[in-house]
């Protein structure tokens, strides 16, 4: 009797984003199909938010907090060898690191099934990296993708047949977060109310969303949740900008719905993504919508600006010009209505099962 593969699972660097949203609920609902699942992570700080019948392995060298990921990449690499080398019927799913996951896996002739979470616009930036990314990516057994939008790019850009899998959401959970009991984040009661949440980065161009609420006449306030690298940098922005009546900062909320809920509209400025899992949530509570039409998936999940508007990446003025022209009319609320069913699209156990699915292929 051959026996089972044993599932491993890449991710270096666990944070508090999205993918760490998305990862969590996928492998416990896996734990509860696959008997062996091996988690290997350089963080263990989120150890409580996995069953525990998953397994989680780290480097023994994990006390420094390194600020980048690639030290992180490195040591958990160096797990992944080890147990490759010395325990047979592996399968590997690769939530971080995919180049490198997948060369070594290659090496060691197991199967692996890589997970890409953003635009290659974030991180195929030159012809060098494409080329390598195209040779590797064709050697994955599978490449996963979480829009059709991103499908359509990975497939052209590295001639693949990628798989989406949409994002997979507990609505459930969600409900009952945004009714938890909390502080009252608008201060003012006759004020247009505008929340963001995302990683302080680069990449998410919270500058463009500030820059737009300067040129915005009417009288709003701005929360932005989330942290990063470029907290410092952006609250000197908003200060430079005097804006610091009209745009706070509040960091890192455990449970950002119950703050969500309170406003009148959700802003997305981010340079690139692959399926943004604010936007959904933010559908699902019935918030109306502006976001870049970054690749990929702000246009997927808002049905080309039918479900919500769709600026420009950088387009302060046309955020700004959308905000000040705001009311909540009839064609809003439809907006509003169409959003909330086309996030049921994201249901938990629908793509769950697509995942374990896949993965049963190659167990």
């Amino acid at each position: 009797m051959v026996e089972p593969k044993k599932l491993i699972v890449f991710i270096p660097s666990i944070e508090d984003g999205g993918v760490e949203k998305n990862l969590y609920i996928i492998l416990n609902y896996l734990s509860k199909k696959i008997d062996d699942i091996t988690l290997i992570t350089y963080d263990d700080s989120k150890k409580t938010k996995f069953s525990k019948k998953i397994k989680i392995l780290n480097p023994f060298f994990n006390s420094i907090n390194f600020k980048g990921r690639y030290p992180k990449y490195f040591f958990c690499l160096t797990v992944l060898i080890k147990i490759l080398l010395f325990r047979k019927n592996n399968l590997v799913l690769s939530f971080q690191a995919n180049i490198f996951a997948i060369i070594t896996s290659i090496f060691f002739k197991t199967p692996i099934i890589s997970r890409s979470n953003s635009s290659s616009a974030g991180w195929s930036n030159n012809k060098i990296k494409q080329k390598i990314f195209k040779f590797y990516f064709k050697k994955a057994n599978k490449i996963i993708v979480n829009s059709y939008e991103f499908k359509k790019e990975m497939d052209n850009k590295y001639k693949i047949d990628s798989r989406c899998i949409l994002n997979p959401f507990q609505f459930s959970k969600i409900k009952k977060l945004s009714n938890e009991n909390s502080e009252k984040i608008f201060k003012q009661k006759k004020i247009l109310k505008l929340i963001s949440v995302g990683r302080l980065t680069d990449q998410k161009d919270f500058k463009t969303m500030i820059k737009g609420i300067k040129y915005v006449k009417r009288n709003v306030q701005l929360i932005i949740i989330g942290k990063g690298a470029n907290d410092v940098s952006l609250k000197n922005y908003i200060n430079e900008l005097k804006l610091s009546h009209k745009v706070n900062l509040i960091g890192y909320k455990k449970n950002p719905f119950k703050y969500m809920k309170q406003a009148d509209i959700f802003l997305l400025t981010s340079k690139f993504e692959g399926s943004p899992n604010v936007l959904v949530e933010a559908q699902y509570l019935k918030k109306y919508i502006i976001s870049t039409n970054c690749p990929t998936g702000p246009r997927e999940i808002l049905n080309n600006g039918k479900y919500g508007k769709l600026i420009k990446i950088g387009d302060y003025k046309e955020l700004s010009k959308i905000i000040e022209n705001y009311s909540l009319n009839k064609t809003v609320k439809h907006q509003l209505i169409k959003g909330y069913k086309n996030s049921k699209n994201y249901s938990y156990m629908k793509n769950c099962e697509l995942y374990y699915k896949l993965i049963r292929r190659y167990l």
